[in-house]
């Protein structure tokens, strides 16, 4: 499907009957809408629980309005669009981290690629939570208030046959006890993710429960992403998602060739599809007679249709819910469904979505070698299935608007914002000049960073007399001029803080890192961020001890070792860090970090990973030319996946860093040439593999999809990037 680009603002608005939107034309948005809705198309649903796509960090309309110079229309409804996306909220808090990141960045792609699929997820009017980091206290966790109604990517479908009225859709919900089902309503919002040349989108739509009538156990577990404060709330908000999606696609006439699960949370879906395909089989009278054998065929067909990525080796990102608690909001088929595919090998008293999951689908994948590795292990009953597709970033939201400047200079990479494999064949007479310019632009990014940890550390100082909460950082309370300068070398961390992830690792002995800068008075800026989950209280302590450790580190070094921690993790801060560091820090236990999408992000940008060999960074080191790595990297076993305390090998690991980083710290300091090389080889080697395109390539394969000519040599192009899959060593 090729259509002419958008010139004006008035050809990007479009409706049908559930609604106006901005971001596409008409004739765009009516090719993917009849597309989707086409009974003999390709369609993919992905389901994920939580989307993390916010438009401060990319929005491709944005940047239309933005390059047009348009900032008003004499047309009032198309000018209080134009508004609306210029001045409008840019947040839209319904992700936690890295799996809602990668499935924005998934969405991105499709969109990009044009491949037929839509969204579904939650929309959480309390978001994730807010941060609040005090210098005594930690993390302090408050909810996220925002307005979806203001936010300017967001459209509340209408009821085509009251357009005053939002659309609500029924969705049931099969109670113990009960012989019908509940039907409780939920409000649809949609999110158009649009192409880079806003010639096809992705709709992301959100099911919204807070409704004024809703039941109070929905009001309760609709307010807040992973609401932790039950496993009632926990469970139930399983079941809305896993609920929701088949009322979804009936209520707007969407077909689903394929559903993909972005994680377990949805798989309550297929409890609804092979409920539906026993009705098919014996009527809906018989189903109080089910036999293992009728469940078996039923979950077989369903099993055809279903394609599941599994994110993580930890245990506590597997859902387990007991038994007695589940059999409480659920009738007597499911329950039937649950004992035969959803029971736990090692604990009989529970459910494990995660083995349901494993069993009621047509593909597995892990989300890099490793972790295939890992997850073989963990469910041998599956491991001929589980397949390697290693995670990638949209290289378009993440590459920064100084490196994007630069590589549309050189005449080998003008086509790089849509063919990322480009970067494996750049022009020896390109290579010098952009050497140069990317020299420039880290040097720019580094500044702009440097600006806004700085100005930071000012509004802390500040609040900190017109508040209660002690600014989190030592730095605050100094003159500027001990603030942070351009050109230090800064190293950056940032990511959920788990006690698996490590964060306090390089801080496990003071005196040595210090004792390492003093030796030839080489000083760095350490910039840490992210969240601990509010009921992960060993996470929290992780955090604290950052906080604790920086006044020690200031002073033994000297004022050489600068540790900052920014509060608020989001999108826009991981952007500014990934771009502004010159080394990517990520010091997991092996082999407990599946993929670990933040190192990618800097590796798109040439900045070079420190890393222990987990996750993608197996296949992202390149031995040794894109980057450096140290610690453990042995065979794994069971005995390795333990997040014990005694078992996370601290000692160990932080030996072999402190070993490392003069290394490092020299090349940077005495040898930026050689150091500017493995940023360089960082755009040549990692770029072309380590972004979704090049996943969502692979992903298709999975899915099977027949797609039009142009698209099929596109993906096949960006397939014949990287295969993931391997030979298990």
């Amino acid at each position: 499907m090729t259509l002419p680009a958008p010139t004006t603002p008035e050809e990007l608005i479009c409706s049908n009957r559930y609604g106006t939107f901005f971001g596409v034309s008409q004739a765009v948005f009516d090719a993917v809408w009849n597309r989707l809705t086409d009974p003999a198309g390709e369609t993919v649903v992905y389901v994920s629980m939580e989307i993390g796509a916010d438009p401060d960090v990319f929005h491709p309309l944005l940047d239309f309005l933005k390059h047009k110079g348009i900032s008003e229309n004499p047309d009032a409804r198309i000018d209080a669009l134009i508004k609306k996306y210029l001045h409008g909220p840019r947040k839209i808090p319904n992700y936690s981290g890295g799996l809602g990141v990668l499935a924005g960045d998934t969405l991105k792609s499709f969109a990009d690629t044009r491949i037929p699929a839509l969204a579904v997820s939650l929309l959480y009017r309390e978001g994730y939570f807010s941060q609040i980091v005090d210098s005594k206290v930690g993390q302090i966790d408050q909810a996220t208030h925002w307005a979806p109604e203001e936010t300017p990517t967001l459209f509340q479908l209408r009821d085509p046959k009251s357009p005053d009225r939002p659309l609500t859709i029924e969705v049931p919900f099969l109670q113990s006890g009960e012989e019908r089902p509940t039907l409780i309503r939920a409000q649809v919002w949609m999110k158009l993710e649009i192409s880079d040349r806003l010639d096809y989108f992705v709709p992301e739509f959100l099911l919204d429960y807070s409704l004024p009538d809703a039941p109070a156990w929905v009001i309760e577990s609709s307010h807040q992403l992973y609401n932790a404060r039950s496993m009632i709330i926990k469970a139930n908000q399983r079941r809305m998602l896993g609920s929701g999606i088949m009322a979804l696609l009936e209520t707007l006439g969407f077909s689903s060739r394929t559903i993909h699960l972005n994680e377990q949370h949805g798989v309550t879906v297929t409890l609804h599809l092979i409920l539906q395909e026993l009705q098919e089989m014996l009527g809906e009278h018989d189903q109080n007679r089910l036999t293992d054998a009728d469940i078996l065929k039923a979950a077989e067909r369903v099993a055809q249709r279903i394609v599941y990525t599994i994110h993580t080796p930890v245990k506590a990102g597997h859902d387990r819910f007991a038994r007695d608690l589940y059999s409480a909001i659920s009738h007597r088929p499911f329950q039937q469904i649950l004992n035969l595919l959803a029971h736990d090998e090692e604990a009989g008293h529970e459910y494990n979505f995660t083995a349901m999951a494993m069993r009621i689908n047509r593909a597995i994948n892990s989300v890099s070698r490793l972790h295939r590795d890992v997850t073989r292990k963990q469910f041998p009953a599956f491991s001929k299935k589980i397949k390697a597709i290693t995670n990638g970033v949209h290289h378009l939201t993440w590459i920064s608007d100084h490196r994007a400047a630069c590589f549309d200079r050189r005449p080998s990479l003008r086509d790089w914002r849509h063919d990322p494999g480009c970067f494996a064949a750049i022009a020896a007479e390109d290579l010098a000049p952009l050497a140069t310019d990317l020299q420039e632009a880290w040097t720019r990014d580094n500044s702009r960073l440097v600006a806004f940890v700085n100005a930071m550390l000012r509004s802390h100082r500040e609040q900190m007399t017109e508040t209660w909460i002690d600014p989190p950082n030592y730095l605050s309370g100094l003159e500027e001029s001990q603030w942070l300068q351009p050109g230090v070398f800064t190293l950056g961390f940032a990511r959920r803080f788990s006690t698996y992830k490590r964060a306090d690792l390089i801080f496990d002995d003071i005196g040595r890192l210090a004792d390492i800068l003093l030796q030839k008075n080489q000083p760095v800026n350490f910039l840490f961020a992210g969240k601990a989950h509010p009921s992960d209280e060993p996470g929290k302590s992780v955090l604290k001890l950052i906080l604790d450790n920086q006044e020690e580190l200031f002073r033994r070094s000297k004022g050489l070792g600068k540790l900052i921690f920014i509060p608020g993790y989001d999108m826009l801060v991981a952007k500014f860090m990934v771009a502004g560091v010159h080394a990517w820090l990520n010091n997991p236990k092996r082999p407990l970090e599946a993929s670990g999408t933040s190192g990618m992000k800097a590796a798109l940008n040439g900045v070079p990973n420190i890393s222990v060999m987990d996750g993608w960074w197996v296949e992202g080191y390149h031995d040794g030319l894109t980057g450096w790595k140290f610690g453990y990297e042995g065979p794994v076993d069971e005995a390795d996946l333990s997040e014990d305390p005694d078992a996370l090998l601290y000692t160990e690991d932080s030996n072999a860093f402190y070993e490392l980083l003069p290394t490092i710290l020299d090349l940077f300091y005495e040898q930026p040439e050689q150091y500017l090389q493995r940023a360089m080889r960082n755009l040549a080697l990692n770029i072309p593999i380590f972004n979704t395109h090049r996943m969502v390539a692979e992903y298709v394969d999975q899915y099977g999809l027949q797609l039009d000519p142009q698209t099929s040599a596109d993906i096949t192009r960006f397939r014949q990037l990287y295969r993931s899959e391997q030979p298990s060593a």
